[in-house]
């Protein structure tokens, strides 16, 4: 990308300098500076977008640079070209949080740009990390992360939860339903919640198990998941029940379950894989120490035999 004709913002003035303020904008004229301006100011992406690119080249706050321009990419559109520079520049933010938040940010854009296959496999090594303790600090139990603009501490059963729902969600986008199902199962027995429940429930409907959907539902309705009805209620009940409603339209039809494809049936086999290693790892003895996670102790012989049914 040439530079030679990179905009530049004005001579800040009064009403210039407060908006630094407000938008937290970095001092000083740097690229990634200028590129802060540009992005939330004045806001022209494109030129932005420059600007990160410089700050990249000459190693102003590269970390930050790589994240932010590719968010703004994604803003404008260019979901290949984020893509491909994360792929191409991440090596520049070799620290462990950095990582993690170019995952993440993979993650959103694999997703935006309908890659499924690529996001299942990302989705995957995030899944495999959180079981063999890399995910968390030194074992813990628990992290600090970022929801909305607001700092959190996420447990592992939380961070388990998100990811198999995420996982579970991309198999339903590539309608393998049989997969999703494992999944879902799985993460509600880390950490339940009815909007999962919700998307069980529709996994079961659209490989016909219309009874078993049903007893999903009805749970959601009888407030089984209170926590998240808080939340929630009104638009998870919502959806509850025009599950319910269609079941009840397609009872009169052809009932029964649906013959897994092939296709769908090595996804799970390839599921069931990972918890095979998964359990290795932890019979290996460099995993008796503290960075061992003991959830999956517990939910790991149940989910390898719901994965074999």
């Amino acid at each position: 990308m040439v530079h030679a004709g990179l905009a530049q913002p004005p001579s800040p003035d009064a009403a210039a300098a407060a908006a630094h303020v407000a938008h937290k904008i970095p001092s000083g004229d740097g690229p990634y500076a200028r590129a802060k301006h540009y992005q939330l100011v004045e806001k022209d992406l494109d030129a932005s977008i420059a600007w990160f690119w410089k700050a990249i080249e000459t190693g102003d706050k590269v970390d930050s640079a790589l994240k932010d321009m590719a968010v703004v990419m994604k803003q404008r559109g260019y979901l290949d070209e984020a893509v491909d520079a994360i792929r191409s520049l991440r090596h520049l933010c070799p620290g462990k949080q950095s990582q993690e938040s170019l995952d993440n940010i993979l993650l959103d854009l694999y997703k935006a740009s309908g890659r499924t296959k690529e996001e299942i496999e990302l989705l995957k090594r995030k899944l495999r990390k959180i079981y063999l303790g890399e995910a968390f600090p030194r074992g813990k139990a628990t992290k600090r992360a970022r929801s909305h603009g607001r700092k959190i501490h996420v447990s592992v059963q939380q961070e388990t939860s998100r990811v198999l729902g995420n996982l579970a969600w991309a198999y339903m986008q590539q309608r393998n339903y049989m997969a999703a199902e494992a999944v879902y199962r799985k993460a509600q027995m880390v950490d339940p919640d009815a909007n999962k429940a919700c998307n069980l429930a529709l996994c079961l409907i659209e490989q016909r198990r219309l009874a078993d959907a049903e007893l999903v539902l009805a749970h959601v309705i009888a407030g089984a998941y209170n926590a998240d009805g808080r939340e929630h209620g009104g638009k998870i009940l919502k959806k509850a029940e025009e599950l319910l409603e269609r079941i009840r339209a397609e009872t009169g039809g052809a009932g029964g379950g649906e013959e897994a494809g092939s296709e769908d049936g090595a996804e799970v086999d390839e599921m069931e894989e990972l918890l095979d290693e998964v359990v290795r790892q932890w019979t290996a003895p460099y995993r008796r120490s503290d960075r061992r996670l003991p959830v999956f102790e517990e939910i790991t012989p149940l989910c390898r035999q719901q994965m074999a049914c």
